[in-house]
């Protein structure tokens, strides 16, 4: 079969309603995706009806019906994706990105994939989250023989129950997780005639995408797979603020946003101006007596959260990590903390030195946001955006809620910033300045030998051999 491209804004659909039963017998068709740009799926062509989720800068895998069984085709395979203009970064990913391409499929499909090694070594893939028989489970060594490179292998199950899932390899697992092998399965929900579940609701608007962090040095494009904890650039769905796609929604939608956390560490996920329910976990949809409202989750390694709210607030509202340093951008972690050092009579003794040195920090980190600086080549900034205000200073995983009126029911395009009505936005006050205290002078080191002062802690350290210390 020919391969087809699929772009973001083409139709991405390729099930077929009849297929030749010569063409049945062979692999299904691969289909590739060229952009990083989110691409909102169409309707079912074929199968049961659902209502598809929209991938932040990702797609949705077509299939194929066989005898009433969903056909997918995911091929491992190295890729280049583009975390923002001018940051391209070599990945391993399926079909032509990383993440991988969304798998949806309705409860109780009867789903066969078939994987195909492109990567230089074997790997396999996991469906986590799963319920499906040992044999598919894709731990190789365990489970399966791992999928030598070149390879296809078949995994074959019934999805059996709803729910937001992820998969990724389970061979080198290390490499092949650190370099992006990982992408989202969305089971849909059974709906009984009336079209109802009783514990998922329908949403009107429902987007999905998987948080991961890499560590990748300013000026390189391939990531440092071995690192465990120093990680620099921290994605959703391997895209980055300011290239993040916005949440759009009409005003009085539901909106529900389905977050998968295949990083090294957790994101407590924040939304402003809006209180929202958590509504399912990996385990499946949370009874309606167990949630409460909440303004933030903390989305754990390995685990997915999903979470609705009804979109009743008009405006741009932050949606983001909040944990600061993941909202930011490539950064050197050993800068030391210039806050109230005084550069004076000493910059232009550096400059003579480095004749490129420049003040950076003395009064905080904000003048990052605006300053233009030479950056190593695919290198991002580590503080970048530009709102109708000004500079928003962030990066990483932050992204915009934009709640409007008058939006058609299928419109994901961003509408642009919101306008304020008049008096609702923070103003400079034009009166009589604050009467403030002078401020204190900076406190001198003290001597070791000084007494300590009131209130200070007072240590003793034990002598020699562990003398002084009570058993």
């Amino acid at each position: 079969m020919q391969r087809r491209h699929f772009f973001s804004g083409a139709a991405t659909a390729v099930a077929a309603a009849s297929v030749g039963r010569a063409a049945l017998a062979a692999l299904p068709e691969i289909p590739q995706q060229g952009s990083a740009n989110t691409a909102v799926p169409p309707a079912p062509p074929t199968g049961r009806p659902f209502r598809p989720v929209v991938t932040l800068n990702g797609w949705s895998l077509p299939w194929r019906m066989n005898a009433g069984v969903k056909e997918f085709h995911l091929v491992a395979e190295p890729v280049v994706r583009e975390f923002a203009p001018g940051f391209m970064v070599n990945l391993w990913g399926y079909n032509g990105q990383s993440p991988g391409p969304t798998i949806e499929v309705v409860e109780g499909d009867r789903v066969r994939i078939f994987v195909t090694n492109r990567l230089p070594e074997h790997t396999s893939v996991h469906w986590h989250g799963q319920r499906l028989p040992n044999g598919m489970d894709g731990v190789s060594g365990l489970n399966q023989p791992a999928i030598p490179a070149g390879k296809t292998f078949v995994y074959e199950f019934t999805a059996r129950r709803p729910g937001t899932f992820m998969y990724h390899p389970h061979a080198d697992e290390m490499t092949q997780m650190a370099m992006g092998l990982m992408g989202l399965w969305i089971t849909h929900p059974r709906l009984d005639a009336r079209g109802r579940h009783p514990l998922i609701d329908t949403a009107d608007r429902d987007y999905a995408f998987l948080l991961n962090a890499f560590a990748v040095e300013a000026g390189t494009r391939t990531p440092r797979v071995n690192e465990m904890t120093d990680f620099n650039i921290w994605a959703w769905n391997s895209r980055v603020f300011p290239a993040i796609s916005p949440l759009v929604a009409r005003r009085g939608d539901r909106v529900r946003v389905r977050v998968g956390n295949l990083t090294m560490t957790n994101h407590p996920i924040h939304i402003h101006g809006h209180e929202f329910e958590v509504t399912g976990t990996d385990g499946g949809a949370v009874p309606r007596s167990a949630r409460w409202p909440e303004v933030t989750t903390d989305v754990a390694v390995g685990q997915m959260r999903q979470i609705e709210f009804i979109a009743d607030e008009p405006g741009d509202w932050a949606v983001h990590c909040h944990k600061s340093h993941h909202t930011m951008g490539a950064m050197g972690h050993d800068v030391p903390t210039m806050i109230g050092l005084d550069h004076r009579g000493l910059v232009g003794k550096i400059q003579k030195i480095v004749p490129d040195y420049m003040v950076m920090g003395e009064r905080g980190m904000a003048d990052m946001g605006a300053m233009e600086m030479p950056l190593p080549e695919n290198t991002l900034p580590m503080m970048t955006g530009t709102g109708p205000y000004g500079p928003l200073e962030m990066g990483g995983m932050f992204s915009v809620l934009k709640v409007r009126d008058h939006l058609a029911a299928g419109d994901w395009r961003d509408p642009g910033d919101y306008v304020q009505p008049p008096g609702t936005r923070a103003f400079e006050w034009q009166g009589a300045p604050a009467d403030l205290p002078p401020a204190p002078a900076a406190p001198s080191a003290p001597s070791s030998s000084a007494a300590p002062q009131d209130g200070a802690a007072n240590v003793r350290k034990p002598g020699p051999g562990g003398q002084g210390h009570a058993h």
